[in-house]
């Protein structure tokens, strides 16, 4: 009986887990043939407005370096410990398309001085306010003080360039206003999702 709930539990802890696991995976063999796959992939204005569409997708997923993935799967890591279980993996997945698309989106669109991008920030900034807006709706008061600690990261951002030392950190230019962008797609996404039943 006891292995049968064990075995349980931890199919269970797997499905819990497909969505970090898969974009890690992702990210990691993405790495590994870098510098190619990077020049491939990545959000680049000229490529995408000649018809490469899917660079405003997979450019979230390239990454400058080593540190600079690292640093934003250990985000990664933290936003699923703290608000994974709020909603589904199908959910996580909208929340990660929608948020991915207005990096992309946004970038062509609103910023088109920049020429390329990189990163898994913006999509994880949606994640985490996606997150946020669903752990409010069930109530959890603490979720109010993170959403206003990122309302003021991005005001910060937005008034002064990125967070000091987080150039240092990720090996290169941060372009803050791909968080922005991803924030306000995974905001407008949390807002319409239904929170998971527990």
């Amino acid at each position: 009986m006891t292995t049968d709930y064990q075995r349980l539990f931890n199919r269970h802890a797997l499905l819990q887990a497909a969505i970090p696991l898969s974009i890690c995976l992702i990210c990691l063999l993405l790495q590994v043939f870098a510098p190619h796959t990077t020049e491939a992939l990545r959000y680049q204005r000229d490529p995408i407005i000649d018809g490469q569409w899917w660079r405003l997708l997979s450019g979230n997923f390239v990454h400058l370096g080593w540190g600079h993935l690292l640093m934003n799967l250990a985000g990664l890591l933290l936003i699923w410990l703290l608000i994974g279980r709020l909603l589904t993996n199908r959910q996580w997945l909208i929340v990660i398309l929608t948020s991915s698309f207005a990096v992309g989106l946004g970038l062509l669109l609103l910023t088109p001085r920049i020429d390329w991008y990189v990163g898994l920030s913006g999509m994880l900034h949606g994640m985490f306010v996606a997150g946020l807006i669903n752990s409010i709706r069930r109530g959890y008061r603490l979720e109010w003080l993170l959403l206003l600690g990122l309302v003021m990261k991005l005001a910060w951002e937005q008034n002064s360039g990125a967070l000091p030392g987080s150039a240092t950190l990720a090996g290169g230019l941060v372009i803050v206003d791909a968080h922005l962008y991803g924030t306000i797609g995974g905001l407008l996404t949390g807002i319409m999702l239904k929170p998971k039943r527990t």
